[in-house]
């Protein structure tokens, strides 16, 4: 049975998602927080300090204990401030590596038209929702 499009689709599609990144992360001891506090701090410039990346996390990927986060990781040498440090750099790498081994399944053969229309209706998505978050109750 398929599930119609809507929040439980992306709900559905996320958590299932979410399940095989965790399986993935679990021999490394990360969890799904401080990976992506680790993709993010690879993927754009905060600065060189931890405050920067504490706010991009804090916008980008809602998170309330960025600080926690990036103090963690920081502890573990994965990140130097708001960086990659060059065991994060290595961590990363291996793990997207895995992880495009083990969804490749999921990824090969979807149709170019398909996965260019999903692509911008859920960037659309994402677009109105921080403006719901934005705007006040």
């Amino acid at each position: 049975m398929s599930t119609s499009f809507g929040p439980q689709l992306i709900g559905e599609t996320e958590k299932t998602l979410n399940a095989l990144l965790r399986r993935t992360l679990e021999p490394t001891g990360l969890t799904e927080p401080q990976w992506v506090t680790l993709r993010l701090a690879g993927q754009l410039d905060w600065g060189e300090d931890a405050e920067g990346l504490i706010v991009g996390l804090a916008d980008r990927a809602h998170f309330t204990n960025a600080t926690d986060l990036v103090g963690e990781l920081n502890a573990r040498g994965l990140l130097e401030g708001g960086r990659l440090s060059s065991s994060g750099r290595e961590l990363t790498s291996a793990v997207q590596t895995t992880i495009a081994e083990e969804t490749a399944l999921i990824w090969q053969n979807l149709p170019d038209a398909d996965v260019k229309s999903t692509t911008r209706v859920l960037n659309e998505i994402i677009t109105r929702a921080r403006l719901v978050l934005a705007s006040p109750k």
